[in-house]
């Protein structure tokens, strides 16, 4: 036959059995804390990975695209680093310029080394995420742009050999450790992509290969 407890030691042994002491509390509150502390700085280098990888990729893309078109069109085409990509009227960033936010491509139809609303053909327009810079090396023209000739080929500022060149697209961070995506233009107009780790996540004058 069962059994039923009354009064007050009833009650008391409910609301117990409904609760949580301060030890598992705490115990709690530690463990979270653990969790919470491995999990953000994964999810940042996750994030931080997808920037570096979207903002690189877009402008492979877009030196590849500059590259057919050129052939394509038999003219000179052009993608050149920009502070406006993302206005009705872009330009073209100042010579030297390091704080560009994308860049844009297009056929230079005046062959002028600037895009003009009107007269040159827009291929595309390029803005890069927050906190990544864009560095260009030593070789690329005027720090800023890349110009492909109808036979499918960038040159250097003077037009007299084959560009080799790159553009760092760089975090200042440590997560990841390879807080740079190096796109390099090599012999041939040949265009690759690589990770690379930089002291304490700073972001430099790329070389030139």
């Amino acid at each position: 036959m069962d059994t039923f407890e009354r009064g007050p030691r009833a009650g008391y042994a409910r609301q117990r059995a409904a609760g949580f002491t301060l030890v598992e509390l705490m115990v709690t509150i530690v463990v979270a804390a653990i969790l919470l502390g491995v999990a953000v700085p994964s999810f940042q280098v996750t994030i931080n990975n997808g920037r570096l990888a979207t903002a690189s990729n877009e402008l492979l893309v877009s030196l590849q695209t500059a590259r057919i078109e050129a052939i394509r069109y038999n003219d000179h085409t052009m993608v050149c680093l920009s502070k406006t990509a993302n206005t009705a009227t872009p330009t073209c960033a100042a010579a030297g310029a390091t704080d560009s936010t994308g860049w844009i491509t297009f056929v230079d139809v005046n062959h002028n080394n600037a895009y003009n609303a009107g007269t040159d053909r827009l291929l595309r327009r390029s803005t890069v995420p927050d906190k990544i810079t864009v560095l260009a090396s030593s070789n690329i023209p005027q720090g800023i742009r890349v110009v492909y000739l109808p036979d499918g080929y960038a040159r250097n500022l003077l037009g007299t050999s084959l560009l080799t060149g790159t553009f760092d697209l760089c975090m200042q961070t440590k997560r990841p450790p390879e807080n740079v995506r190096r796109v390099a233009i090599g012999t041939g107009s040949r265009i690759g992509i690589t990770r690379v780790a930089v002291a304490n996540g700073a972001c430099n004058t790329p070389p030139n290969s």
